[in-house]
């Protein structure tokens, strides 16, 4: 009975359980964040890090790959707190599994990372970062509102910037606080109140920001209440939060990105510089392209003056020119009837060759030659026939038993049975025989044999 179920059981190689192991973590666990604390760290020549990550009761092996380990801002070492993405895998060769990590952080940031890649990935599934949705920025940014706190160097640099437009600027100040806890929830309510504000105010632009700092210090802009604000807003929004390395959701979902607070204002300042420079630029062009099109119209009316001639001589030319095309036309015309003068002769010689009469009269003669032809035929074939008849007479003649009998010879035979005497064996003395002669038969009887004597 053991070995029967045995038989019935799928039993796996060691490659097989190793494979299906592997499978199956791999399935199961394809994206996983673990934290714990880095042990047994080492880097081999190829650059790959191969290390322990480990807690107070179990340990697990990890590797973090040379393509993506050269991005960390860090250098891992062992006793360090990290917290790591990655996913399960299985080292078939050996049966051993382990944790193979394409994102790591120092456990005091890890936190807040965390919150902010989950976060960027729900937003991001939702289409908020996606370029289609994104509003374009008005050529000539007159008015602006700004959203920033009111005591923070942002928004004196934005001002000091501002204040040097040569151009006519309306700068609205919307004061939040850009740090703490409720500053996401006041940055999305003085969103929300430009956007209600918008056509009251006329804004074309809302810039949002502050000056750098931690991340924690720039969370507020990572929060869902602000990007949502943001994203929903119908005023062209500028996101300007931080030092330029510094990326937080804000910067997705607003329609436009600038590394800092400063630069946003100096955009704002750019394109009223582009834009007076594309309107001095489009002038210049459209008196330019009047010039060339008046210039060209004063040439055409020059060129026209020149080749106007007078009436008098336009109609002089134009008899001219009919009585040349006349004199053409009546030589074309002789030509064409010359032409169609032969074509109709030559088609009555044709008409003439084929006439019924002439068809009957050629047909006549020719039954007269064939007529002759055949009698010439007949006659030289009678000849012929003839000239034979009298050849084959004349061998029969001489083939005949009668040309023989006149020469003097005759037949004999017995009148018993009538048959032709060859020798003088076939008759016995007082037989009766008969005897064919040239003219006429003779009746004999036989009385003996006669020796024969040579004729003379």
């Amino acid at each position: 009975m053991r070995q029967q179920a045995l038989a019935e059981t799928h039993v796996y190689t060691v490659s097989e359980l190793n494979a299906e192991i592997r499978d199956l973590l791999e399935s199961r666990y394809p994206f996983v964040w673990v934290t714990g604390e880095i042990s047994n760290f080492r880097v081999p020549s190829s650059g790959h890090f191969y290390f322990t990550l480990k807690d107070e009761q179990s340990q697990i092996r990890g590797v973090f790959f040379r393509s993506q380990n050269r991005y960390l801002r860090f250098v891992p070492e062992s006793g360090i707190q990290v917290v790591c993405r990655g996913r399960l895998g299985v080292y078939e060769p050996r049966g051993e599994y382990q944790f193979i990590v394409d994102v790591m952080e120092p456990r005091g940031l890890g936190a807040l990372q965390l919150a902010f890649e989950q976060l960027k990935k729900k937003l991001g599934s939702e289409g908020l970062f996606d370029a289609s949705r994104k509003k374009p920025m008005p050529l000539c940014p007159r008015r602006v509102a700004v959203v920033t706190s009111s005591t923070g160097a942002a928004v004196r640099d934005i001002l000091k910037v501002l204040e040097r437009s040569p151009y006519p600027l309306e700068i609205t100040i919307l004061p939040v606080r850009v740090q703490g806890q409720g500053a996401a929830e006041e940055i999305a309510g003085a969103i929300r109140k430009a956007g209600e504000l918008r056509n009251e105010f006329g804004w074309d632009v809302l810039l949002v920001g502050r000056g750098g700092g931690s991340i924690e210090d720039l969370w507020a802009f990572n929060e869902e209440a602000a990007a949502r604000a943001l994203a929903s807003c119908p005023i062209p929004t500028i996101s300007a939060v931080g030092h330029e390395i510094d990326y937080t959701i804000s910067d997705f979902v607003a329609d436009l990105r600038v590394p800092t607070p400063t630069a946003g204002a100096q955009w704002v300042l750019r394109r009223m510089e582009e834009f007076q420079r594309e309107l001095a630029h489009g002038t210049d062009r459209m008196v330019e392209v009047l010039r060339r099109k008046i210039e060209g119209s004063r040439q055409a009316v020059e060129m026209l003056e020149k080749r106007l001639v007078s009436p008098r001589r336009r109609l002089e030319d134009w008899k001219l020119f009919l009585d040349d095309r006349l004199e053409r036309m009546h030589l074309a015309m002789a030509r064409r009837m010359e032409r169609q003068q032969t074509s109709l002769a030559h088609l009555v010689d044709r008409l003439r060759s084929r006439h019924p009469s002439t068809t009957i009269q050629q047909s006549r003669i020719e039954l007269c030659r064939l007529q002759r032809e055949m009698a010439f035929q007949l006659s030289k074939n009678l000849e012929a026939r003839k000239y034979r008849l009298q050849e084959y007479a004349s061998r029969l003649d001489s083939l005949s038993p009668l040309a023989v009998l006149q020469r003097g010879y005759a037949i004999g035979y017995r009148l018993e049975d009538m048959a032709v005497l060859r020798n003088s064996g076939q008759v016995c003395p007082g037989d009766e025989i008969g005897l064919r002669l040239s003219q006429g038969a003779l009746k004999c009887t036989v009385q003996g044999e006669w020796e024969t004597t040579p004729l003379s």
